[in-house]
């Protein structure tokens, strides 16, 4: 089981605009420390995240992109910790409606993914998904899902299907664990509930991770849910659950890495709650005036990139130059992957109806 993590009870003073729902003290975590290697690996991985949100934003303004964008940045340490922790290419990722760095973490190229975003043809859903909709079969990538909660029911059909062929059908190697992704705000659905109780009850190798952000796009957690404290309600099920800072890449790797080995040994599934926060609005059509000024620059204060850069310095694993340096790889990257995108071609209206069923 999961030890050494703290916490504190939300303060329930209703009469002043909430800071933070639970304090997040020093969290202890049991095997948080990282080569320089696995350090810059993180680093990239974050920077890619944040950097690609950004220039989403200046793209979604300026007329590139249409539709609904939600954007990641603040997340950053869950899809970096969580997905650089499962084997690439062969594990399962789940995401929802704010999937674009959940499918950089899972390997999908900046160029498929910006691709994608502008409608065309050689995005990672042909130009038929968008921001909420990226899959990628190469990468195990098992789609973004507008509805709320939606794509917890496929997560755990992901996780059985695994189970099923290494166990009904003897396939040693189907040893793959799904890891699930989905807000505070999916945790008051029927689906979280009875796919939970189904990955118990069968011992699924599935990780839930909860990312409570603390709005469910204008609702406030604590104001929506009867037990705030989400990781507890694993208890009901006997399963596995942990809280952890969200903004602590390390933490979260550490948590993800236990809860990793324990699913691919057949030990059943766990709930991961990621105390983290949207540094944006819910999207980039939210004006972002429910949430306090306050509120916000608390967590601002807590920047997971920030924090790593911090770890990484603090302990000689990595100096500002070669940071850097990682900074303006990724934004070359990006950059290119915008110019591929504007000069790709639109979705010839002759395949209209292509991708409907699969192909042979």
């Amino acid at each position: 089981m999961f030890a050494g993590y703290s916490h504190n009870c939300y303060r329930k003073d209703t009469t002043k605009p909430m800071v933070q729902e639970r304090t997040l003290p020093n969290f202890k975590i049991a095997s948080g420390t990282i080569t320089k290697e696995e350090g810059l690996l993180l680093y990239e991985d974050m920077v890619l995240g944040r950097l690609f949100e950004d220039k989403c934003a200046e793209m979604y303004y300026r007329g590139k992109m249409f539709g609904f964008v939600h954007l990641y940045n603040g997340q950053e340490a869950v899809s970096t910790g969580v997905i650089k922790a499962l084997r690439p290419d062969e594990d399962f990722v789940c995401s929802t409606y704010r999937d674009h760095v959940h499918a950089l973490s899972a390997g999908v190229s900046a160029r498929e993914v910006i691709a994608e975003l502008f409608g065309k043809a050689t995005g990672c859903s042909k130009g038929r998904g968008g921001s909420m909709h990226l899959f990628s079969a190469q990468h195990n990538l098992l789609g973004g899902y507008a509805f709320v909660a939606e794509g917890i029911p496929v997560a755990t059909g992901a996780a059985f299907q695994s189970k099923y062929r290494r166990e009904a059908l003897g396939n040693s190697n189907a040893d793959q664990v799904t890891a699930c992704f989905f807000g505070d705000g999916a945790c008051n659905n029927g689906q979280f509930f009875e796919c939970l109780n189904m990955a118990a009850l069968w011992k699924l190798p599935i990780i839930y991770v909860v990312e409570n952000n603390k709005w469910a796009i204008g609702m406030a957690h604590e104001r929506a849910t009867s037990q705030p404290e989400i990781y507890k309600k694993a208890s009901v099920f006997g399963m596995a659950g942990v809280e952890v800072d969200g903004m602590d890449v390390i933490a979260v790797r550490s948590v993800a890495q236990e809860a990793i080995a324990r699913a691919r040994a057949g030990e059943g599934p766990t709930l991961i709650e990621a105390l983290t926060y949207r540094f944006r609005g819910h999207s980039l059509a939210d004006p972002d005036e429910l949430r306090s000024q306050e509120e916000k620059e608390f967590w601002f204060t807590r920047d997971p990139i920030q924090k790593l850069t911090a770890y990484l310095t603090e302990h000689n694993l990595a100096d500002s130059e070669e940071l850097q340096t990682i900074r303006q790889k990724i934004q070359d990257v990006i950059n290119e992957a915008v110019e591929f995108a504007e000069s790709s071609p639109e979705p010839d209206p002759s395949e209209l109806r292509r991708y409907i069923f699969a192909e042979d």
